[in-house]
């Protein structure tokens, strides 16, 4: 029952019991407001304390209220009950008490935290604000550092580095409640102020002007294009500068310019596509699962080191193969440096780096992986080399251990032609750096069992990946669509803009980097040895001329200090390059390329009309179960701005299919039809008026 009150001799304990994560939803709004209010006509008691049972305190508010108005009483409504409350109130936190939930807690007089709570405001991440007083209450109860970090960036805190700010007055070293009831004990003989944070009031000297413009430069890069942060910065410098109650006020104005913003849906269809992405239509939620002990990755590289690492952080020990003792030596020493450096950053404890050091081991056998539940391979992306490694696999490991392939574009049935069982064999494709970055690409083929799947998809939770599932074609979903968008970049280039005013545009749509500065970084020798082994009527020539004549001269990317651009040594900053432009325009003279001033408008529509376009043939193929699955690829792996929703998102809300299909149309017309075929999906969905929530395949 919600809002249930107990009574431990003169303190009154509230119980809110809404589970699996006590959201605030109406009937939690309506409970708690009236045990407040019950509670303070009641002389037995003399201080509350606000309870959850559950695994959490309040999680924050019912998302399945999003779709609709809000019921009366508000949660700011709520608060300002218990704000106003003649007793002290005491939250006793636990768990993730986020958004809302902190919102109530600040609302309590005194709070006391398990040391394993984590707090934060994560709104921002909707793309809105803390609407509910968080950002006037946190600022005036901690300081104003710690709540425009908070609300401004989503990401939550430990317990203590609350109780260091001051957003947390102690932290529990017994049963919280218990102790939370002491508290309110201790604190009512002693007869403590009610220290109610709408009273209590901020330095404005110390937080001018200059000081929240000098913040918002420490955080551009990171929310780059978000509406929501600066409305943050702006409610909280108002709980600075105004009255609490003009201040909520004004939080209140922002809240609505943020709701109103189309950031705001985008960030939310963000938010429930990556929970969407690991159920599969038609997959049993009840076939059973495999047991996932112990781990086997073969390649003690970048991206074998970096797997590696997701398993150890996760408590699962791994064994890394290499079949040269020496390069096992170098990935392993690589993979300690990384852990020495996140506990350098303050990320992990000297202990960690131990205990997860301790978990990965070495080894140059494969008899050495001959008990381990799944095995990884990351070796060189050639297929002769990975059908000679699950070969090997076949002969070494049980019949039912889990064959994974992190291939990037490799077909995953031809790679379990040579496997006994194929039905253990998919892809796991990680993002480089594999121990960072949040996707997991989890290739479908053609023979992979449910009870396969379904446990790669649990275990992608259990390391803390999106795990999102793509069927089986060349670079699968995000590396097949990245194609599209890197052919016309490099067209483009051809044809008359330079590499870095295209590179310029991409990055100011909200792309982490351009795309010519991603082949730099990631080494343009790779995409010349994959074509290597492909036909010419697989790939566009004229758009990868110009980079296999840099390969051919050495000039390789960032590794060799030369690619598209030129670099200084040490220093990762692209420097646009004579020779390069002299090796564009004698490639441009040769297909008969005349070149011309082309402008920002023509750069994003060609390279994202094409990602797209690229899309809705992965969706009408079945490549992909949703174009919510592409959005999330898109979002995780490559950076794509989660405020425009992701690639699907933004073509359906802000191009419009219909614009985009005229487009694309225009592009053949010009171009020819060999690259810029209208998806047969785009059409019919633009011809019988459908939406991209009507497109799901089973």
């Amino acid at each position: 029952m919600q809002g249930m009150i107990e009574k431990r001799e003169s303190i009154g304990i509230i119980w809110i019991d809404n589970p699996p994560v006590n959201a605030i939803s109406h009937a939690v709004r309506e409970g708690l407001m009236s045990a407040v209010e019950n509670a303070s006509k009641d002389d037995s008691i003399k201080g509350l304390v606000l309870a959850c049972r559950g695994r959490t305190f309040m999680a924050g508010a019912d998302i399945s209220e999003f779709a609709s108005a809000i019921k009366h009483p508000w949660l700011g409504e709520v608060i300002d009950c218990i704000s106003e409350s003649p007793k002290i109130i005491v939250a006793a936190i636990f768990g993730t008490t986020f958004g809302g939930g902190l919102e109530v807690a600040l609302g309590c007089n005194y709070r006391i935290a398990d040391p394993n709570t984590k707090i934060g405001l994560p709104e921002v991440k909707l793309g809105i604000i803390p609407g509910a007083q968080g950002t006037q209450r946190l600022p005036r109860v901690s300081n104003v550092e710690f709540a425009l970090k908070l609300a401004t960036i989503g990401n939550p805190v430990e317990a203590q580095e609350a109780l260091d700010a001051g957003a947390i007055d102690k932290i529990s070293t017994n049963d919280l409640v218990d102790d939370a009831v002491a508290f309110a004990q201790e604190l009512t003989e002693q007869k403590a102020p009610l220290r109610k944070s709408h009273e209590l009031s901020i330095s404005s000297e110390k937080y001018d002007d200059a000081f929240f413009d000098e913040f918002r430069k420490t955080i551009f890069k990171k929310m780059r294009g978000m509406a929501a942060p600066e409305c943050c910065i702006k409610a909280i410098q108002a709980s600075v500068n105004l009255p609490f109650d003009e201040g909520v006020k004004f939080e209140r104005e922002m809240t609505i310019e943020c709701r109103d913003n189309p950031q705001s849906k985008a960030l939310q269809h963000v938010f429930f596509a990556e929970r969407l992405a690991s159920k599969v239509p038609g997959l049993d939620k009840d076939v059973p699962l495999k047991a996932i002990k112990k781990v086997g990755v073969i390649g003690a590289g970048t991206m074998g080191g970096g797997i590696s690492m997701n398993f150890a952080n996760a408590g699962i020990p791994v064994k890394i193969l290499e079949m040269d003792g020496a390069a096992l030596e170098k990935g392993l020493g690589t993979v300690q440096k990384n852990y020495e450096a996140s506990a350098w950053r303050g990320g992990i404890t000297s202990n960690d780096v131990e205990e997860r050091m301790s978990l990965i081991q070495g080894t140059t056998n494969y008899s050495d992986l001959h008990d381990v539940d799944l095995v990884i391979e990351a070796v060189f992306e050639n297929m002769d080399v990975k059908k000679e490694v699950f070969s090997k696999l076949n002969e070494t490991v049980s019949p039912d251990t889990i064959l994974a392939s992190n291939t990037s574009y490799l077909n995953i049935d031809e790679i379990a032609s040579v496997v006994d069982h194929p039905e253990r064999v998919l892809g796991m494709h990680f993002f480089s750096p594999a121990n960072i970055m949040r996707l997991l690409e989890i290739v479908k083929a053609e023979k992979t069992s449910p009870a396969i799947l379904a446990t790669v998809l649990k275990l992608a939770k259990t390391i803390k990946k999106v795990g999102a599932v793509a069927g089986v074609c060349h670079g699968f979903i995000g590396n097949r669509m990245l194609t599209g968008y890197g052919r016309e970049a490099h067209l483009l280039v051809l044809e008359g803009a330079r590499p870095e005013q295209v590179d310029q545009v991409l990055y100011q749509f909200g792309m982490p980097m351009g795309v010519i500065a991603m082949a730099d970084m990631a080494g343009l020798d790779i995409g010349t040895r994959l074509r290597q082994q492909m036909d010419e009527s697989e790939y566009d020539v004229m758009s990868t001329a110009v980079a296999d004549r840099l390969v051919a001269q050495g000039r390789c990317g960032q590794k060799t200090g030369a690619g598209f651009y030129d670099y200084q040594a040490g220093n990762r900053t692209p420097i646009p390059s004579k020779i390069t432009q002299a090796i564009i325009n004698e490639t441009a003279e040769k297909f008969a390329i005349k070149q011309r001033k082309i402008d920002e408008d023509e750069i994003i529509s060609r390279c994202f009309y094409a990602m797209c376009n690229m899309g809705f043939d992965i969706l009408d193929e079945g490549m992909a179960f949703r174009s919510s699955d592409i959005d999330t690829v898109y979002i995780n792996g490559y950076g794509f701005p989660a405020w425009r929703g992701g690639p699907m998102y933004w073509a359906e809300n802000t191009v419009g299919l219909k614009k985009m299909l005229e487009g694309i149309k225009g592009f053949s017309e010009v171009h020819g039809d060999r690259w810029w075929k209208p998806s047969p999906l785009l059409q019919r969905m633009v011809e019988n008026n459908l939406s991209l929530r009507e497109i799901v395949n089973k």
